[in-house]
């Protein structure tokens, strides 16, 4: 469908009433965003400041036929958004401040507004982030059938993120609620859109099958006229998701203080003489409403001054909470008794938990690259899409919009588990995990929730090449707010992925794709690994060794040999990489005072460097030798098998790590392998 708008259509729809509170609403957007610039300039509001003087009529026009339980995402330039669908000023105002009583008490700022309680899943400080995370509330709405609404707020500048091609286009599969609402002012910051795109919108909506609707976004009557009108189609379950193209014009610059070289003074008073408020206060003022017009401008400006004033008094967010809202609280989970019998492939456990969680809460579900109708490229979900239906979902190759949904339907109050094929195309969707999942709790204040999982994989050793082998988890593990866990075990497999789906928040599993075959005892269907725990796999009294997946095998195989020449080795099995277990090591370390690390991953800055580090600092008068490290060598992994053997750490390097620490040599250290 193709829709032009006429703006007498949504004049006889709205009453008198009706008309005056879109005025209002629009003037209270109008005065905050002056406020906001005043501010500004007298130096009363830090970093940066992007506001839509000019859009107002889109905003509030996208969002007059919503309610709390819909949902919207916005943009750097959404204070209008937040406002329309219902946002106080008094806590914006404190928000832009940086104070407690903010919005987000002063963790998200003008470009992190949010409120999840109220449908606003926030402004993004990256152009197109919401556009995926609005695919997740779609999808949320989707598989709750609660006839909810999703608008994505989005510039012309985004259109040329691939995150959005891979939001449109896969609403557009799953047929989601969702009105993708682009606010076309003409500019992505400082160029004009036909430098930017060779097709518009309509041709673009055309190209993923998806409806299509050009308004004026300048008249707030017309925009209010198509939004009442898709929304209604949307829940009566007559339309999926669709495109609309709102023309308006922004008066300030991309930024505060930008000088705006790039448009001609003409251009912006040309717009200005369109300017929606006054257009629609003229309306108003034909009909006989003009004193309504007064009324409502002399009580903003009140109701901003007295906001302003409070907000300007409040206090700033206390030092002693300088990190709180990064994680939330985790339920207790006590370490269970090892399983003894039975014997379950890993694979076979890892389905099994994912079979378990499915049935027990119907806020999980599972999507991801062909893990629906081809159940995983390992066979890992095989048969659940059936048992499940519509709850085991097959996505397009888009990680970005694969992570997005997962971060959207978390906050709708969903818990996703997402796949991501092979942990080296994290770098495809980083954005998504490092910048939204890891970030929203605290840009919020701790308003989101975000109970998420991804699941991945890695392996080295097969010849899967320098794109398939990579062990990455220390990337992960630097980012805070973050959980990664990595088991050894099939027991473990089952209990620390049922944990993390049960965790408050997000948890990346990342397995060993060469352990999928490997049995081991099978686990009680209530068997559960607490998070951030490791565990002691052999006790011994000589050396500390640790390590965390696979090679927690080559390490207990190696202590196994060193128990042969008299070397008693405890090993370590850290189980989750990040929140790091280290009094576990530092127990250990104060019985043997000699500790090496062994990971796939290569050495420099990795997981053992940071045990290294928090062995010096926190067991430095327990060592009685230097902390060894045994990694991958510092170069991506080889193709040619001989090379590939050669790359990993192997047993006899291990258990020359281990001599070094029972004899320290001085001499020698200084020529050790760079490992």
């Amino acid at each position: 469908m193709t829709t032009e708008t006429s703006p007498a259509i949504g004049r006889r729809a709205l009453t008198d009433d009706q008309q005056i509170d879109l005025y209002r609403r629009m003037q209270t957007i109008r005065e905050f965003e002056q406020r906001a610039s005043t501010l500004y300039r007298d130096s009363k509001i830090p970093g940066f400041l992007h506001l839509s003087i000019g859009q107002e009529a889109t905003a509030v026009g996208a969002c007059w036929p919503l309610s709390d339980s819909d949902v919207i995402t916005s943009t750097h330039r959404g204070h209008g958004h937040c406002i329309a669908k219902g946002l106080e000023v008094g806590p914006m105002f404190a928000e832009l401040m940086g104070k407690q009583t903010g919005t987000c008490k002063g963790r998200g700022g003008s470009m992190h507004i949010a409120d999840p309680r109220r449908g606003i899943f926030g402004a993004n400080g990256i152009v197109g982030a919401g556009l995926p995370i609005a695919v997740g509330a779609g999808t949320a709405a989707a598989l709750r059938r609660n006839k909810s609404v999703v608008v994505a707020f989005f510039g012309d500048g985004a259109v040329a993120q691939g995150v959005f091609h891979e939001s449109v286009n896969l609403a557009a599969v799953w047929d989601l609620p969702i009105i993708f609402f682009c606010e076309n002012n003409g500019y992505a910051e400082f160029s004009p859109a036909s430098d930017q795109h060779r097709a518009d919108l309509r041709a673009r909506a055309a190209g993923y099958g998806v409806e299509y609707a050009a308004v004026d976004g300048n008249d707030v009557l017309a925009v209010v006229d198509l939004q009442r009108q898709l929304v209604d189609d949307i829940r009566n379950g007559t339309s999926g998701p669709v495109i609309v193209d709102a023309s308006t014009y922004r008066w300030h610059g991309h930024y505060e203080g930008d000088p705006q070289k790039y448009r001609e003074a003409d251009e912006i008073a040309e717009w200005q003489r369109r300017d929606p408020i006054a257009l629609l206060g003229d309306h108003l003022r034909a009909r006989a409403l003009g004193d309504h017009v007064d009324a409502i401008d002399a009580e903003v400006t009140e109701n901003t001054d007295k906001a302003v004033a409070e907000a300007t008094n409040a206090p700033y967010p206390d030092d002693d909470t300088v990190i709180a809202d990064v994680y939330a609280p985790r339920p207790p989970v006590a370490e269970p008794t090892p399983p003894a019998g039975g014997q379950v492939k890993m694979m076979h456990a890892i389905t099994n938990a994912l079979t378990r969680e499915l049935e027990e809460d119907d806020r999980v579900f599972v999507a991801g690259i062909d893990v629906g109708a081809g159940g995983n490229v390992f066979g890992l979900t095989r048969g659940l899409a059936e048992r499940f239906p519509g709850r085991v979902r097959d996505t397009p190759i888009s990680e970005s919009a694969i992570i997005g949904t997962a971060v959207g339907a978390a906050m709708a109050g969903m818990k996703p588990v997402v796949e991501i094929m092979y942990l080296d195309f994290i770098g495809v969707c980083l954005d998504q995990i490092m910048n939204q999942a890891a970030k929203m709790r605290f840009m919020t204040g701790g308003n989101a929730s975000l109970p998420l999982v991804i699941r991945t994989q890695f392996a080295a050793g097969k010849s899967s090449g320098s794109q398939h082998s990579q062990s990455l988890e220390a990337l992960l593990a630097h980012i805070p707010g973050l959980t990664v866990v990595m088991p050894s075990t099939p027991a473990d497999a089952y209990g620390l992925l049922r944990s993390a789906i049960a965790d408050p928040n997000p948890v990346i599993v990342i397995e060993n794709r060469l352990l999928y075959g490997m049995k081991g005892p099978e686990p009680a269907p209530d068997h559960r690994i607490p998070l951030g725990r490791a565990i002691v796999r052999r006790s011994g009294s000589d050396v500390t060794i640790v390590s965390y997946s696979s090679y927690v095998h080559d390490c207990l195989a190696v202590a196994d040999r060193l128990a042969g020449r008299g070397i008693d080795a405890e090993v370590i099995d850290l189980r989750t990489v990040s929140p790091l277990d280290f009094d576990t090591v530092l127990t250990s370390l104060e019985k043997t005072n000699r500790l090496v690390v062994v990971h796939q991953a290569t050495r420099d800055f990795g997981v053992g460097a940071e045990l290294a580090a928090r062995a010096v600092s926190e067991g430095f008068w327990y060592l009685d030798a230097p902390v060894e490290r045994v990694a991958s060598m510092q170069s991506p992994a080889p193709y040619a098998p001989n090379l590939e053997q050669l790359w990993l750490p192997s047993h006899d390097e291990i258990e020359a790590a281990v001599e070094r620490a029972m004899n320290p040599d001085p001499l020698a250290a200084a020529a050790t392998s760079t490992r």
